[in-house]
């Protein structure tokens, strides 16, 4: 109801001075009240060799240097993802680049991973006081030729490993150049080596081990989902986040804004993203997880995620128009297997 009220004042703004101030505005509330109106609804997951008290994290994105941790962490998410970060800051594309599209409860984002880099963001997490299961998710610079994107990878990987409770490589972006050709062929082939060795390194080294996540986008074919499926067992990635925003305008088509280049996510990306999250539980028959994320707007199409193959879901573009009540519904709407 609170954000019922708020909402259509945000949506006057320009969108990413909102989002800066909506997120300012939940630093501004003491987590107990946070808690109290967002109480965290219990439904025990076992995934990655952890308990996630419920299926419903927050999406890398929404918090690129871990900023706000504690407030979100308070809204009764299962778990929540922070990033996507490089090694080194960067101020990511032009203004405007964030933009609303109310009629479809859509967004097209073009922000280019714009981020403090990976230092601030580890300082930010070493001051939370959160203390359940924290994703992060990693990247490349946008000037790191693509032929060299391992080493932003490696660099991250072995700076955030103390750190997070798991490690996304996000190779789906359509906002950083060439970043996408890193989901096929050799690239992804080699990248996949350098991290899984670093991984096992790491792990040695810190005496505990980190699951390592893959996140694709929904842009992707049959043969391409053969291939991502294969390539991620074959070198034990940990699980697969499916997907990230479309470069599609299906749905959107005429409507204001929705020729801007950039990511296009929420409602209009659902059925895409649901299709090669089934698509990829189908070749995968269980051998690694999948997170769903993409278009969850209600409970039912939390429901239709979990249907799909999905062992935990992810929330973004949804808390934009439904508030942080979506989470709660989508929790009560998950079935216990």
């Amino acid at each position: 109801m609170l954000y019922a009220l708020t909402r259509p004042v945000l949506f006057a703004m320009d969108a990413e001075r909102a989002h800066g101030l909506t997120l300012s505005g939940l630093d501004a509330v003491p987590n107990a009240v946070l808690s109290t109106l967002f109480p965290l609804r219990s439904k025990p997951v076992q995934c990655l060799g952890m308990t996630f008290p419920n299926p419903v994290g927050l999406a890398a994105g929404l918090d690129k240097n871990g900023a706000h941790i504690d407030a979100l962490g308070a809204l009764g998410f299962g778990f929540i993802e922070i990033g996507t970060i490089t090694p080194r800051p960067q101020p990511g594309n032009p203004k405007p680049r964030l933009f609303r599209l109310p009629q479809a409860q859509a967004i097209i984002n073009r922000m280019g991973f714009n981020n403090d880099g990976v230092d601030v963001l580890i300082r930010n997490v070493e001051k939370s006081r959160y203390k359940g299961i924290l994703g992060i998710n990693i990247g490349k610079n946008f000037d790191t030729p693509v032929e060299q994107a391992a080493d932003d990878y490696v660099t991250c990987l072995e700076k955030v490993y103390p750190h997070a409770d798991y490690v996304t490589v996000n190779i789906s972006s359509p906002n950083t150049q060439n970043l996408r050709s890193l989901q096929s062929g050799d690239a992804l082939l080699h990248l996949l080596d350098r991290l899984k060795n670093i991984q096992s390194q790491l792990a040695t080294r810190h005496g505990h081990y980190v699951p390592l996540l893959l996140k694709v986008a929904p842009d992707l074919d049959e043969n391409d989902v053969i291939f991502i499926s294969e390539a991620v067992v074959n070198h034990q990635i940990d699980a697969l986040i499916a997907t990230n925003t479309t470069i599609s305008r299906a749905g959107v088509e005429g409507l204001p804004h929705s020729e801007e280049t950039g990511g296009l996510s929420g409602q209009p990306v659902f059925a895409s993203s649901t299709e090669r999250l089934s698509q990829f539980a189908l070749h995968l028959q269980g051998r690694i997880p999948l997170i769903g994320v993409g278009g969850i707007g209600n409970a039912v199409q939390a429901q239709a995620k979990q249907a799909a193959g999905a062992s935990l879901i992810q929330l973004y573009s949804g808390l934009i128009y439904q508030g942080p009540g979506l989470i709660g519904q989508c929790v009560d709407a998950w079935q216990a297997i």
